[in-house]
């Protein structure tokens, strides 16, 4: 007789459209946001704990300064040479993913789940394969905790009709990159701008 293993999930809730999508869709029992000395943190943190109070999910803050060690937009920093995009911050789903693993650990969690959607893959740590490397690095470790990205290979709008967000709870998303208030100008700003414009009845 098999053993059955009870899967207990948190996703890295970020307050933005994608993880916001996807913690609707699939309802982990825990959600974890990490400050990690980001410009919009106290935005994501509060947009954050806005959808885990509809969802009745678990939610826990985590605030572990790192401002000094980011690039780009979300630093308000040069963009590191290596850079593919003006948000990129170096090793930062890496970093997240571990940091996660670390309070998940502590809550007898065994997948995490995070956001990435099709067009992340502009960064290798938001393509399927970065996720399968993840996932192999954890669960080889003690915890045997899983990293998956249910909508690795949907865009946005794909996301939002598969998980059936209302867009009441959609509008609680924030994408913006460099600051608490959206700037309107960032990569996080115009993808934002443009999800809505593609959703919303003409």
């Amino acid at each position: 007789m098999g053993v059955f293993t009870v899967v207990a999930s948190a996703i890295l809730l970020s307050g933005g459209m994608d993880s916001i999508c996807i913690a609707f869709w699939q309802r982990p029992s825990h959600a974890i946001t990490i400050d990690y000395g980001q410009l919009a943190a106290q935005a994501e943190i509060e947009s954050a704990i806005q959808i885990c109070n509809e969802l009745n999910i678990n939610h826990h803050i985590l605030t572990i300064d790192l401002g000094d060690l980011g690039s780009g937009d979300m630093a308000g920093k040069p963009i590191d040479k290596n850079a593919p995009a003006s948000d990129w911050w170096p090793y930062r789903n890496q970093m997240l993913i571990t940091i996660a693993a670390m309070k998940a650990i502590t809550l007898n969690i065994n997948q995490i789940i995070i956001g990435s959607v099709k067009t992340d893959s502009q960064h290798v740590d938001g393509t399927l394969g970065f996720i399968e490397k993840a996932n192999s690095l954890l669960s080889f470790q003690e915890g045997n905790i899983e990293v998956v990205a249910p909508a690795i290979n949907m865009s946005t709008q794909e996301l939002i009709r598969e998980s059936k967000i209302p867009l009441s709870l959609l509008f609680w998303a924030h994408s913006c990159h460099k600051a608490e208030v959206s700037c309107g100008h960032c990569r996080g700003c115009s993808k934002y701008f443009e999800t809505w414009q593609n959703i919303l009845p003409s």
